[in-house]
């Protein structure tokens, strides 16, 4: 059975939380001992008039107190860098699951795994600041109890029953908190997924004419999260009044106790100052139990959520052992598509070494199907074909190998928070010259145009850039990586018929111009149709045409209907 993220947090921090949680436990204890001291020198000093003891007494406060700020720091500290090395930790794990090659099954939109990612991962090591919280309040209490049962039993076992029978209260809001907790961050979760998809997805909103739809969704789900938040406010504050009502009323009847014994004579005045300090010290760590207790349900609800998506199940099988050895056959054709299915119809299709391939999709949602299957992005038993790679089928080298051999440049890539150049040679070669990837796509032309050139900031998704600019530095990244073979889908929709050309021109010296790469266009570009070795028109998901660009655009009507401008 896998661990736990909570569990796990707590292993690979043990060293440091055992130092935190020592740090606490000496600050509680020091904090016990404060009102103890305070009534000894009372008692000692103050009640027999006794200087030498008085100056003793102060020195001994003062060193109390330095043991007491010195524990404080280095516990907290130490358990504040154990927490935020954790959260690191946990946002990485939560990222490579969620980009793994094998497509791990999370269910769950872009945007909620952002925050699962993020959110969830940081309160989920929040576990380790209560953990050793509440180790140095048991500690405190114990030291309390056991001053107090020295000054007389019955205060002292009045404690020692009280506090237990308080908290144990308390503890009976928990199970709801942490339900309504949950149930808080899942509906978070998606209002925040909702936003960043339509964020994303706005200028298509906005050339659909659906901006109030979009708008109303994310109001319902926004208010879905209000009331979550609001459920969830309920049982978290009732859980803080119980938990400082108990303290009071512990507070209350230990001074009440300890007043009457005094006036009896049971206790001395400084006991009385003793056990009165002592009263209003154990507030204090019942306090941090219940905060302990508040904490750890958020914690287990976010560690929920997180743990769903780190032992999600892959959807693709990872590869054969060996089997990259056998990529690169001799005469094996570097792509080739047997009998494809699923939204495809059985697509065949083979793309030969150095070849640059058209490839027009009558039914955009066949290029779709199609660039996922490039990808190996749809396990084979879903298309039920074959995808051979150099020969070798896909399931056999792993998605991580086809990858590396098939790069498919997505329709809407994503920038990246960055620079330019950052953007660029993502995914190259060290030291790799980004200019001739910038020449093929036309984008040299944006280096010069934006302030900064190469080391012009990119904000995320390349807000700062249009469209245009915005796709021919995607497919500079795409050509600068340099791979085998190359997919590209529609790469020159946001640009004009001028930089069409440039593009066209540029990808097929680049990449036929004694390189032997393969690329496949997934397009209706007559620029980059035209420069293709061979056109291969696709209607219900089958090969139905064949040839060069001019030949089918003056022999096909369905093609030149689909393709010229």
């Amino acid at each position: 059975m896998s661990e736990s993220p909570l569990r796990r947090a707590v292993r690979r921090n043990r060293r440091a939380v055992a130092v935190s949680a020592l740090g606490h436990t000496l600050y509680q204890v020091c904090e016990t001992l404060v009102p103890v001291a305070i009534g000894v020198v009372v008692d000692r000093a103050v009640a027999t008039g006794d200087t030498a003891a008085l100056a003793v007494s102060v020195a001994g406060l003062a060193a109390l107190f330095t043991v007491l700020t010195l524990s404080w720091r280095f516990g907290a500290r130490a358990s504040v860098r154990a927490a935020e090395s954790e959260a690191h930790l946990l946002r990485v794990e939560a990222a490579d699951r969620a980009l793994h090659p094998r497509a791990p099954a999370t269910g769950l939109g872009a945007g909620e795994l952002l925050t699962v990612a993020t959110t969830d991962a940081d309160r989920t090591a929040q576990v380790l600041h209560p953990l050793t919280g509440v180790v140095g309040a048991v500690a405190g209490l114990a030291v309390a109890a056991a001053v107090l049962l020295r000054i007389d039993p019955v205060l002292g076992g009045g404690v020692l029953v009280g506090v237990p029978v308080l908290v144990a209260i308390v503890q009976l809001v928990g199970p709801v908190l942490t339900r309504r907790t949950a149930a808080q961050q899942e509906a978070l979760a998606r209002a925040s997924g909702l936003a960043a998809d339509l964020v994303r997805g706005l200028p298509a909103l906005r050339g659909a004419g659906a901006e109030e739809q979009a708008a109303a969704r994310y109001a319902e789900a926004s208010a879905g999260a209000l009331r979550g938040a609001l459920r969830a406010a309920v049982p978290r504050g009732l859980y803080q009044g119980a938990t400082g009502l108990a303290g009071g009323l512990l507070l209350a009847a230990v001074a009440a106790g300890a007043g009457v014994f005094a006036l009896q004579g049971r206790i001395s005045v400084g006991e009385l100052v003793t056990v009165v300090g002592l009263a209003q010290f154990l507030t204090e760590p019942v306090r941090e139990v219940g905060y302990a207790a508040m904490e750890l349900a958020s914690s287990r609800a976010s560690a929920r959520r997180l743990e769903k998506v780190l032992h999600a199940p892959f959807r693709l099988e990872a590869g054969e052992p060996g089997a990259p050895a056998r990529v690169g056959a001799p005469g094996a054709c570097p792509v080739e598509l047997k009998g494809v299915g699923g939204p495809l119809g059985g697509l065949d299709l083979r793309v030969g070494p150095g070849e640059f391939v058209g490839v027009v999709c009558y039914d955009p949602a066949d290029a779709r199907a199609l660039a996922d299957v490039l990808a190996a992005r749809v396990p084979a038993a879903d298309h039920g074909g074959s995808y051979l790679v150099d020969g070798v089928p896909a399931e056999a080298l792993g998605p991580e190998e086809v990858r590396a051999r098939v790069l498919v440049e997505p329709h809407e890539p994503d920038l990246f928070e960055g620079t330019l150049a950052a953007n660029v040679l993502t995914g190259a070669a060290p030291g790799a010259d980004p200019w001739p990837a910038l020449r093929a796509a036309a984008a040299d032309e944006v280096v010069r145009t934006v302030p900064g050139g190469l080391r012009a900031a990119v904000t995320d998704r390349g807000t700062t850039l249009s469209g245009g600019q915005r796709q021919r530095v995607a497919l500079a990244r795409a050509l600068a990586a340099d791979p085998p073979v190359l997919v590209l889908n529609d790469p020159t929709t946001a640009v004009d018929a001028v930089t069409e050309e440039a593009v066209a021109a540029g990808v097929r010296e680049l990449r036929h111009g004694g390189a032997g790469r393969c690329t496949v266009a997934v397009c209706s570009s007559p620029a980059l149709l035209a420069r293709a070795d061979r056109v291969v028109a696709v209607g219900g998901g089958r090969v139905v045409a064949e040839g060069t660009h001019a030949g089918l655009a003056a022999s096909d009507p369905d093609y030149a209907e689909a393709v010229l401008r």
